[in-house]
């Protein structure tokens, strides 16, 4: 398999990952008075790490060297997180979740296409194993539960299997019959022509006869590829129904993308062979030889550092507990001169402080009058806020220089483990064991230097440190908390994952991606719309921020602890738009758990505010112990409805409502958890506290004309046809009599649901059955398509 490629495909990636550090350094550093300038840098600089993002993820997807693996994915971590830190700013910038990036994209020569989010393929490859053993599980909890659906075999009776076996021998005898009689019919008539002198004709008679088939035969094709040449011309013409009709084989395009496939896979292959070779171990090695070093280093920079802090503070300084790193936080924290700095300047601000308390005591304090509005200075420079990430980018590309810039790959064949590269990290590890010791002996060593040049007595204060948690563990322990919750401690994650599943509260994932969220950008977004009012995003965008906001964070832990934190997701449209679809795609792309717990689902198996609280309990145990997972709640609205609650079941919708906040604020950046909403109509709750628990909330619009119907053939883009992707998804053959500019005219206004209600009522069994004699026509979808309501231009504007 060939991986220099994508090598080289790292390596540039890497140069153009460091210009682009550098621009950072030189551009966002100083504050921007011109927003709009600003804003431009931040699109800019948003394009390009995307682009970055696209190329590291291909080059870590080939590559079969473990080690360069892991080197690319620290690096595609930090893109990632890159990405949503700029995301955010762009955000807070334009007070808007969608952007113009048009003119952008014009200057840096790129396509809308460009700017889709790519899903890395790691998020499910790394772990797939775990997550095909627990789909296994599931599917045992569906099947002895009674709740997974298995298809009826259908028991025959003797009866009917023999009036079976004589139907279809009787027909093979007719059919033998037929035969055997139409080639006695062929062989008498043939006779009969040879005796008729009449019937014969001379050679060349003959000869003028075939050419006039054959001449007419060969015209007839000609003329018919030259109107579709024509017709495709004038754009009258989708140029798919031409590669259907006139080639067996895919186009180019997609030649060439079944070709990365195949060569994806030979890649996924050989990954999983490197991966089962074990990798080599020098612990005990680097023990052996340099063990003795490390200790005599770690003795003498501690020694020294007692020695510095004496001279600077005039006493020996405690010693680090273990359970904050021991000697490993002198190193980490701060030099003998910052800490003199910082004791000085605190034993400033401690006199600065007793001097400003006994001026208060002895003087009353004057009433300050409130500043004038017009003397007040607003900063209104726009300066990039500090990010987590750049460190990464750096150590990624820092490691790279050193380790992988200059290395000769040429030999590599087995594309074994590299023995330095272990032993750096094992040196690391090692280092903390012979620490440990070191903290003993040293501990040991700064209390006599103690005794015997300050003369302190060294007594401990552990002990009451113990004692103090000790009593407030005994002081916790009497706080009264549900027996049920309690409960939860002894029951192991499988037990009460099972109980989930039971409940059907726990979910099977249907195998949605992302990319099926079919779509085309909207050219028209620049035309401008009334005051205040955001416009609709287009499918594309809605792929992005559901990609950003839902599969980014919850496929990396590194991205989820250190990115812009997002713990709530709200989608919301009319039916049939593709809210549930989106829900299961990203439990798709990360390999999440899905959790269900609309209202309706939960109906009386969790009675009250206990049975909630202990729901709430066992989604966030199962959830962090088995992350990441979705938590999904349907017709949310209804959790925050306005006035008084009228029944059992709004009464405990209303209860969720109020679990809600407490449930989000037990999510860490630790805790991949994500809790999605999906809402058909959001202006029937009250806005207010509806709007505080969905942190991010995004509007999913019904498909445009384009999308519905498309015109372009773009590489792979021609799929993304609804009509066309649908009705062969079904099994249906699409030939000149299937009006595609018609179905979308008529289909205007209908979402993506009732499009697919359409052809599948439409591509019955039967239907199929009878498509190679009577091919599809364009009027039969309307009959069902009026069946639907669409979505009218006043329920529309509602949403905005």
């Amino acid at each position: 398999f060939p991986t220099s490629t994508y090598v080289k495909l790292w390596a540039d990636t890497q140069r153009e990952l460091d210009i682009m550090l550098q621009r950072e350094r030189e551009e966002f550093l100083q504050p921007e008075e011109d927003r709009e300038k600003a804003m431009k840098m931040l699109a800019t600089a948003y394009i390009q790490y995307l682009d970055i993002f696209r190329k590291l993820e291909e080059a870590h997807d080939h590559l079969i060297h473990q080690q360069k693996r892991a080197a690319v994915r620290q690096v595609l971590d930090g893109v990632i997180g890159r990405i949503l830190e700029i995301k955010k700013e762009m955000v807070a910038l334009e007070k808007s979740e969608c952007h113009h990036m048009e003119d952008i994209l014009m200057d840096l020569q790129r396509v809308p296409e460009d700017i889709d989010i790519p899903i890395p393929k790691y998020f499910v490859k790394e772990n797939l194993t775990i997550l095909q053993d627990r789909e296994k599980f599931l599917d045992e909890i569906l099947l002895n539960a009674g709740l997974l659906e298995q298809e009826p075999v259908a028991a025959m009776t003797l009866e009917e299997g023999i009036k079976v076996i004589q139907v279809a021998e009787r027909a093979r005898q007719g059919r033998a019959q037929a035969a055997f009689m139409k080639r006695i019919y062929l062989e008498e008539k043939r006779q009969s022509q040879k005796g008729d002198p009449q019937m014969s004709k001379n050679p060349d008679d003959a000869a003028t006869c075939i050419q006039k088939v054959w001449r007419g035969y060969r015209q007839r094709k000609e003329t018919e590829k030259l109107r579709e040449e024509e017709m495709v011309f004038l754009g009258m013409v989708i140029i798919p129904f031409i590669f259907s009709s006139r080639f067996q084989s895919l186009p180019p395009d997609l030649e060439a993308m079944s070709s990365l496939q195949r060569g994806a896979g030979k890649a996924t292959v050989l990954q999983g062979e490197v991966k089962k070779r074990e990798e080599p171990s020098f612990r005990h090695e680097l023990r052996q030889t340099e063990g003795s070093h490390i200790k005599a280093t770690l003795q003498d920079q501690i020694s020294q550092c007692f020695i510095e802090c004496r001279h600077i503070t005039g006493r020996f300084p405690d010693y680090p507990p273990e359970s904050t790193g021991g000697s490993k936080t002198i190193f980490i924290e701060k030099h003998p001169e910052q800490v003199a700095e910082e004791l000085a300047a605190k034993r400033e601000a401690e006199r600065r402080e007793k001097q400003k308390n006994g001026k208060e005591q002895k003087e009353r304090p004057a009433v300050k009058k409130p500043p004038k509005v017009g003397k007040q200075i607003v900063d209104d420079s726009w300066k990039m806020g500090p990010s987590n990430f750049l460190s990464i980018l750096e150590e990624g590309s820092s490691q790279y220089k050193v380790f992988w810039e200059n290395r000769d790959n040429r030999s590599d064949f087995l594309q074994d483990h590299d023995p330095e590269l272990i032993k750096e990290g094992e040196r690391e590890e090692v280092e903390d064991e012979i620490r440990v010791q070191v903290d003993e002996v040293m501990q040991e060593k700064l209390l006599k230097l103690k005794q015997a040049v300050d003369g302190e007595t060294g007594t401990s204060k552990a002990g009451k440190g113990e004692k103090v948690r000790a009593a407030r563990w005994e002081k916790g322990g009497s706080v009264s908390i549900p027996c049920p919750v309690m409960s939860l401690a002894c029951r192991t994650i499988d037990s009460l994952y099972q109980e989930l599943a039971e409940a059907g509260l726990l979910i099977k994932v249907k195998n949605v991606n992302l990319s099926d969220y079919f779509g085309y950008y909207d050219c028209l977004r620049n035309i401008p719309c009334q005051p205040g009012v955001q416009p609709m995003p287009s499918i594309p965008e809605v792929r992005q921020l559901v990609a950003l906001y839902g599969i980014l964070p919850l496929g990396s832990q590194t991205v989820h602890e250190n990115a812009p934190l997002v713990k709530s997701l709200l989608l919301a449209g009319p039916a049939g738009v593709g809210k549930k679809m989106l829900v299961h795609a990203i439990c798709t792309e990360t390999g999440a758990n899905l959790f269900n717990i609309t209202p309706s689902k939960i109906g009386g198996r969790y009675p009250g505010r206990d049975g909630l609280m202990m729901l709430f309990h066992m989604i966030l145990k199962v959830g962090k112990e088995l992350q990441p997972s979705v938590v999904w709640i349907g017709g949310t609205e209804r959790l925050y409805s306005k006035g008084a609650p009228k029944g059992e079941e709004e009464m405990n919708a209303k209860r969720l409502a109020r679990m809600l906040p407490p449930f989000l604020r037990a999510l860490k950046p630790k805790d991949r958890v994500l809790l999605v909403g999906t809402t058909a109509r959001p202006f029937d709750a009250d806005l207010g506290p509806f709007c505080k628990v969905y942190q991010k909330i995004i509007l999913l619009p019904k498909p445009d004309y384009l999308t519905r119907c498309g015109k372009y053939f773009m590489s792979s883009s021609w799929l993304f046809l609804l009509f066309k992707h649908y009705i062969l998804q079904r099994g249906g053959a699409l030939t000149k009599l299937v009006n595609l500019d018609c179905l979308a005219q008529v289909s205007d206004g209908f979402t993506q649901g009732h499009i697919v209600d359409v052809v599948q009522t439409v591509l019955s069994e039967l239907r199929l059955l009878q498509m190679p004699r009577r091919p599809l026509r364009t009027a039969e979808f309307v009959t069902p398509l009026a069946r639907h309501d669409p979505v009218y231009k006043e329920e529309e504007e509602t949403f905005q």
